[in-house]
């Protein structure tokens, strides 16, 4: 986890809060996924930028993309000593904004399993941002990717329920530390928290989520037990096995285990 997210809200709200100068006209997504384009707010020249990086970590090391895993979460608590992370988390921590985002939690085993999509957001519906790494990828032909995977911890009581891992949801005192080139790893190490257990609520959802192509406020219709017979026939995604691919199956988290 986490493997699909939303940001809803204006770019105006976005730009508010996390004080970057341009005003980009990001759209409201309600459905983001693996290998899409996502905002990004990093430090450049000491100046907050708003930047588009694709959500699928790629190390500088890399040869081949197609050959490499998909890489959307990061542990933290590893993510310092990883030869593939560590050079990011030491000069390119960044922050993805979002409003809401998904887990799934299976029930039952065999033929009569089912996954049950979950929406997690504040109770106000605000903005808030995951922490994250970037890191530019050179392919051999030349050209640049700019890509970026989230960071992740134990989960939150709330989060238990559903998946023992969480992402990690910075408080906006910690902005600066957190993007400030000059923290040492052990001092941005420490921002590495649960979500406080009143950040969040917790609504199930229906079964739309679990198609790319759905990307508007149905997505995020709660649960409705009436229609759960017809609506149980849409499966939740495939799973992909190269990062070119965007349909994951979303109980895959995609964690960044290398090396």
């Amino acid at each position: 986890m986490c493997g699909r997210y939303a940001i809803t809200l204006p770019p105006e709200a976005m730009q508010k809060l996390f004080a970057y100068g341009e005003r980009p006209n990001f759209p409201p997504r309600y459905n983001i996924a693996p290998t899409q384009p996502v905002p990004v707010v990093r430090l450049d020249g000491g100046v907050r930028q708003f930047i588009l990086m694709r959500w699928g970590f790629i190390p500088g090391w890399v040869k081949d993309v197609k050959s490499f895993p998909l890489v959307i979460n990061v542990r933290g608590e590893s993510a310092r000593e990883k030869p593939s992370f560590r050079a990011a988390f030491i000069r390119r921590r960044c922050l993805m904004p979002a409003d809401g985002f998904y887990e799934w939690h299976r029930t039952g085993q065999g033929r009569q399993s089912e996954n049950h999509a979950f929406l997690f957001r504040r109770p106000d519906r605000g903005l808030f941002a995951f922490a994250a790494l970037w890191e530019t990828w050179h392919s051999p032909d030349g050209s640049e990717i700019d890509t970026v995977a989230l960071v992740n911890g134990p989960a939150n009581g709330l989060m238990s329920a559903i998946h023992d891992r969480c992402p990690v949801i910075l408080d906006p005192r910690d902005y600066d530390a957190w993007l400030d080139p000059a923290a040492t790893p052990d001092e941005a190490a420490t921002l590495l928290r649960p979500p406080s257990e009143d950040l969040l609520e917790m609504v199930r959802i229906g079964t739309a989520v679990n198609k790319v192509v759905n990307d508007g406020p149905q997505v995020q219709e709660p649960f409705d037990a009436s229609a759960a017979p017809a609506a149980s026939a849409a499966p939740a995604p495939a799973p992909a096995r190269h990062a070119r691919k965007a349909t994951r199956n979303p109980e895959n988290d995609g964690q960044g285990s290398l090396f």
